[in-house]
Parts: structure tokens; sequence; C-alpha cells
């Protein structure tokens, strides 16, 4: 299953933008968003349980990223706002039937994934 991530751009630092992406839907368990900077490892950004609502997020981004989904469309999204260039980097949205919350945060525990999408925060 190939998830189709969109939204990202360039923008200026304390602006906003809101990533989209087109999930499984309902044999989704968690899905989640990582994100990989230029020379860094791909990192855990948030996540939510698709039927709960419940999220999860990186400290790094408490408080100025919300996940949130519409089960309806099977869609998921990641609100950014007040970016900084430190943001800068490719967005990955990834979805799981199987996946736990003590693993929500790891990579392997989500088979389907998006293609990324580029967000860049000039200062």
């Amino acid at each position: 299953v190939q998830l189709q991530a969109s939204g990202g751009g360039l923008v200026q630092a304390g602006g906003s933008l809101r990533l989209s992406c087109a999930a499984p839907g309902r044999t989704t368990r968690y899905a989640a968003w990582f994100r990989q900077a230029p020379g860094e490892d791909r990192g855990f950004v948030a996540a939510i349980n698709w039927n709960s609502g419940s999220t999860y997020y990186a400290d790094s981004v408490k408080g100025r990223f919300t996940i949130a989904r519409d089960k309806a469309k099977n869609t998921l999204f990641l609100q950014i706002d007040s970016l900084r260039p430190e943001d800068t980097a490719v967005y990955y949205c990834a979805a799981g039937p199987s996946v736990i919350l003590s693993n929500i945060e790891s990579q392997t525990a989500y088979p389907y994934w998006g293609q990324g999408t580029q967000v860049t925060v000039s200062s």
C-alpha cells in the first residue's frame, strides 16, 4: 500500500503549513509522520491512534505541530505552525494495522509509507 503525501513547500520562518496524506483507512491502527533533515536519519514526529484520535508527539515539536485524521476521508494531516529553519526536512507519512503504543516511534512498526513531501523553511 503506497500512501500519498502532499502539502509541502517553501515557507518563511514563523509561517504555517498543513501536510496531508491519503491513508489506508479502516485497516489502520496508528498513523504517523516522520521527517528526515539533510544529513540526518529519519526521525519520529507525531502519531495518532486512528480509532480513538489519541495523539503523541516528539518533544521537539510539541506545541507547534498538530496531527489529526479524517476517518471518513481516510486522510491524515499534520498542521505545522511557527515554522523554524530547523524544521526543514522531507516529511513522510506512515501507517500500519498492527502498530502498538509501545513502538509508535519506531519506523519498522509501519509497513505503509508515503513518498515524502519537502518542507523548506527560510530564515
